[in-house]
């Protein structure tokens, strides 16, 4: 018999009936994950601590990627500053200087079988000067070595302090985390205090290039005194007011992930000759061709763990439409995938990236060059390898003439840490009780910090900074405010004050 025209649209407005009943029972049971914390008491903070943060920038701790540029005496100089600036600290936690220019730091807690607390940031810096080859081509048109750094408003390792922000490369990039911990540290210590539980304090030098001499090292002489932290906080997440689209209120992001990191060569070697008898192709067309296919075959998309946990947490916090959007991700993930990749940022969560950055070959306009390389960055999301990422670019490029090499550094994406522990729910706490209008959410990092070289001294480890949207992160005119500086001491003095 055929099914009556009023069953038919009975059955159809019950599912939509029972569909939007789903939803909404969803998006109501996705309730607040925002802590409840009496807001923190008002601390003074030195006035000399800006004025630290600017002599701190004047040291030049610059990591070169050649070995061989490296100028050790910045690194000497600012390890004296530290000492001279900050004697309590220097006389009273026990210092030790590893692989040259590292310091860890090391504060008796009152219970010495508690596990450690590790508060980690860096002391070296990029380089501020423009490319090189951009410099050699101002050279040639005859504007000079001047042109270095020429874009500055401010010399960038002059540490000017000038309309209430401290300006200079490192402000940002990480020496106000440095900064900011030694001068909490010095606070409590002149008030008298001991952490309940050891405190270590690492301070790597060459975080920028990876680590090898500074962290790693940190990181096995720890292993080697079996030590293992119940939680490790280094620099990476901060406080956004305009990151997060459809949030009115300032938004705490706090790693509990970072992705991984491979960089690929692709080198391509064909006959080369003169420029007026090109063949058919020229190692410059096979590489061309190379890179395009692999950008039109980008990695697939998805909501991996540290972005589930972002969405669990802020969505109860957002207007409706997003709040049973991420509340339903079982039905609405095609278009959050689809909102997010809009943005560079957005997509950056998503999915691993594909970036090239470096492209080589030729040395005169009437040779064909024999050689042509591309090196491509890779920012691998957890769940994914680096062997699945080179994987991919072989059978996205599909030519045996374009061979692949690995960089010197290759590091893959790190373990997810629990937003349960007990190092989480400290961070989260001190943050509510600092801006209490902030929501605390856990975060993927995109870049890459030192804490990954940490996984075997503690499970639970956080990426965060209490920095309002920095400007000039690896740019020029890096700058902070000094007013986002002091609450960087704040937010140590009392997540150490109340461990």
């Amino acid at each position: 018999m055929p099914v009556k025209r009023s069953s038919w649209w009975g059955g159809a407005l019950g599912l939509v009936t029972g569909l939007a009943a789903v939803l909404a029972w969803n998006t109501h049971r996705a309730g607040s994950k925002q802590l409840a914390v009496a807001p923190l008491p008002g601390l003074a903070v030195s006035p000399l601590a800006a004025q630290h943060l600017a002599q701190a920038l004047q040291f030049a701790t610059v990591s070169p990627e050649d070995p061989a540029s490296f100028d050790p005496q910045p690194f000497a100089g600012l390890q004296q500053f530290l000492a001279r600036t900050y004697p309590l600290t220097d006389s009273l936690l026990r210092k030790e200087v590893v692989g040259k220019y590292s310091l860890l730091y090391h504060w008796p807690g009152r219970d010495s079988t508690l596990a450690p607390v590790l508060l980690m940031g860096h002391l070296d810096v990029v380089p501020p000067e423009k490319p090189r080859r951009q410099v050699e081509l101002e050279v040639r048109l005859g504007h000079g070595a001047k042109a270095l750094a020429s874009n500055w408003q401010e010399p960038p390792f002059a540490g000017v302090i000038k309309n209430g922000e401290v300006w200079g490369r490192g402000a940002v990039d990480d020496k106000v985390t440095v900064i900011g911990i030694m001068e909490a540290v010095e606070q409590l210590l002149a008030e008298g205090y001991q952490p309940p539980r050891p405190v270590y304090l690492a301070f790597g030098h060459d975080e920028e290039i990876g680590g090898r001499e500074g962290a790693v090292q940190i990181a096995k002489l720890l292993q080697q005194r079996g030590i293992h932290a119940e939680f490790v906080m280094d620099e990476g997440g901060i406080i956004t007011h305009d990151k997060v689209p459809g949030m009115a209120r300032p938004v705490a992001l706090v790693g509990i992930a970072e992705k991984g990191y491979l960089s690929l060569e692709l080198q391509v070697e064909l006959p080369g000759g003169h420029s007026s008898m090109p063949g058919a192709e020229t190692a410059i067309d096979v590489l061309a061709r190379a890179l395009v296919r692999l950008r039109e075959q980008p990695f697939a998309a998805q909501v991996s763990p540290p972005v589930q946990a972002f969405m669990d947490h802020l969505g109860p916090e957002m207007p409706l439409g997003q709040r049973l959007a991420f509340a339903n991700r079982w039905l609405f993930n095609p278009f959050i995938i689809k909102a997010y990749e809009a943005s560079p940022a957005g997509n950056a969560t998503m999915r691993t990236t594909i970036a090239p950055t470096i492209l080589e070959s030729g040395f005169k306009d009437n040779v064909l060059p024999p050689e042509a390389k591309a090196t491509v960055n890779f920012r691998i999301l957890p769940g994914q390898t680096a062997d699945e990422v080179e994987a991919h670019v072989r059978a996205a490029v599909a030519d045996e003439r374009v061979k692949l090499k690995r960089g010197r550094f290759v590091s893959e994406p790190s373990e997810v840490s629990s937003t349960q522990s007990y190092g989480y729910q400290a961070i989260a706490k001190t943050i509510r009780g600092l801006f209490p209008q902030t929501v605390v959410t856990p975060y993927l990092v995109v870049g890459g910090t030192d804490s990954r070289h940490y996984r075997q001294v503690s499970e639970h480890i956080y990426r965060f900074m209490p920095v309002v949207d920095p400007i000039g992160f690896h740019d020029v005119d890096e700058r902070i405010k000094i007013s986002d500086f002091e609450n960087c001491v704040r937010f140590n003095y009392w997540l150490l004050k109340n461990l």
